[in-house]
Formats: C-alpha cells, sequence, structure tokens
C-alpha cells in the first residue's frame, strides 16, 4: 500500500438505504432490489435507540427459518442490533482487522452517533488492489 494510510472516508459509501424498524420483510427485500443493496441500515425506533444492520444472509436465514412469512415478521424482529459504528477518521487497517476478527462484512460509519456512511469487506479490498496496482 502507499505510504500515506487509507482512512474509513476515503472509501466508505456515503449513500446508505435505510429501512424503518417496523417494515416487513417483504418491504425491506423490495428495497434491497430497488437499491441493488446486499444490506439495509435499520434506522432507530427512538433517539436512544441502536442502528442495525439487515443483511441478505439474515434475510435468507429468516425466510428458511419462518418458512416464507415474510409479511409478519418486521426488521427490528431479526436486524442485528446494535450495528457495529467506526469513526470515518479511523484507519482502513483497523476496520479490515475488526471485520475479519468479528467474521463480520459490513460495518456503519458514524458521526455523533448520525449515520455517515457504510462500509464493506468488498470497499476494502477493492481498495488495496487498487493500491496494489498504482
Amino acid at each position: 500500500m502507499k505510504e500515506t494510510s487509507l482512512l474509513v472516508k476515503d472509501i466508505m459509501v456515503r449513500e446508505v438505504v435505510m429501512v424503518s424498524p417496523f417494515a416487513t420483510l417483504r418491504e425491506a427485500m423490495a428495497l434491497l432490489n430497488k437499491h441493488k443493496v446486499k444490506s439495509l441500515v435499520m434506522d432507530k425506533r427512538h433517539e436512544h435507540d441502536a442502528y442495525g444492520i439487515l443483511t441478505y444472509t439474515t434475510l435468507l436465514h429468516t425466510i428458511v427459518a419462518e418458512e416464507g412469512d415474510i409479511d409478519l415478521i418486521n426488521v427490528y424482529d431479526v436486524a442485528a442490533k446494535p450495528v457495529l459504528t467506526v469513526s470515518r477518521e479511523l484507519e482502513i487497517k483497523h476496520v479490515a482487522k475488526m471485520m475479519v476478527n468479528m467474521r463480520i462484512r459490513r460495518i456503519v460509519v458514524t458521526v455523533n452517533n448520525k449515520i455517515e456512511g457504510l462500509i464493506t469487506m468488498d470497499d476494502i479490498v477493492g481498495a488495496i488492489l487498487k493500491s496494489v496496482e498504482e
């Protein structure tokens, strides 16, 4: 990699698709499809609540376990919560280590407990591959 360390803000995705905690899984699936993303960040239910994350994997596990009843289950019933968050000023190497150690592929980026973006393992690998080419 280059001499200067990459920070989260350098490669994070800024357009995060949010979903209401009260949305049904069917509505969440429609959002995933519409925006062509693999995860949704679940909004807080109130000011002192935590964000959550709903991924393809969680959806699949839920659909299989519930035998496809996606209209009766709300996002807050199955989303991972609280979601792991990092600062946009953190070096990518620390985020990558966290992802590997915790076996997760996505981390939400916050500033003052407000969503700023999302960083995925694919984003990090892409940045590393790009730096190798330079």
